[in-house]
């Protein structure tokens, strides 16, 4: 059972502060570490108690002080492992708020975001960016507006089991198109100093460029609500030119910095990039 009634030293001595004589503390102490499946079984065990006309007036803070929820002891008998217990639910649920709510750790393994990403960057997202998550809802209080430019987290649109990080390249009502690499929103040029593009590809896509998908794209409308999304290795780069537009609800956080990096196709000691560690995302 979730919820269980118990009698401690501890709520029997609050019992005693709030008046109750020695002679019914003395007999709750009987009581004392017995669970009980229900109020009723737990009111019934106190009935019996010959100071129980004078304890079952403090009904409501009796039932208050025994009510527990999930306790250990009842399955953990040692102090020391139920201990050890404590600590590690403990820290699951600081690690949980955390991640949820504060900042969660990503690992990059693909190259859509070079350069300013890499092949085994490790980066924290600010998961409060865009607003803080209501369980069990799909709302977020304090919600806040996403900006072009900001490289976001959200999930695959065809696998939201999978997290992708991208930037943000279209807002919702703009018109997008790409021609010749170069992206226009609302038919103006839109300057980017982050977009990369390979000169090795470009020199193999050659002539063949001007009819390839990433390079001329649209005009696109972007419907309301959703955002258009691409990563800054334009050659490289599974992005909305390919599958479509992001739901802006679906974004769960900011790309904010780099705090590790090692290329997994390399070995335990090799392939580290210690002069990124600890540089912020622009």
């Amino acid at each position: 059972m979730i919820i269980s009634y118990k009698l401690s030293s501890k709520s029997i001595g609050t019992l005693k502060k709030k008046g109750l004589s020695e002679k019914a503390v003395t007999e709750l102490r009987s009581m004392e570490d017995v669970f009980f499946e229900s109020p009723e079984t737990f009111m019934k065990r106190v009935s019996r108690l010959e100071s129980a006309d004078e304890i079952m007036a403090r009904e409501k803070q009796l039932l208050k002080v025994a009510k527990g929820y999930f306790r250990l002891d009842r399955w953990i008998r040692n102090k020391t492992l139920r201990e050890w217990v404590e600590a590690i639910i403990f820290a699951l649920v600081v690690a949980t708020i955390v991640r949820t709510y504060l900042f969660a750790p990503f690992q990059i393994p693909s190259g859509s975001m070079i350069p300013t990403i890499q092949i085994g960057d490790h980066i924290f997202a600010s998961m409060y960016s865009y607003g803080s998550p209501i369980p069990l809802t799909g709302s977020k209080l304090f919600e806040k507006p996403i900006n072009r430019g900001d490289i976001v987290i959200f999930p695959y649109p065809r696998d939201p089991d999978i997290d992708y990080i991208k930037r943000v390249i279209g807002m919702p009502g703009e018109t997008l198109e790409i021609r010749k690499d170069q992206v226009y929103i609302n038919d103006q040029l839109f300057k980017e100093s982050y977009a990369y593009f390979d000169p090795e590809q470009r020199k193999v896509m050659g002539a063949g460029a001007a009819a390839y998908p990433v390079s001329n794209f649209g005009p696109v409308r972007i419907p309301e609500g959703k955002i258009f999304v691409m990563g800054d290795n334009r050659y490289n780069s599974a992005d909305s030119r390919f599958w479509g537009f992001v739901e802006a609800s679906s974004v769960v956080g900011k790309g904010q910095m780099i705090y590790w990096n090692h290329d997994p196709r390399e070995s335990f000691f090799d392939g580290y990039q210690l002069g990124r560690m600890f540089s912020f995302l622009k």
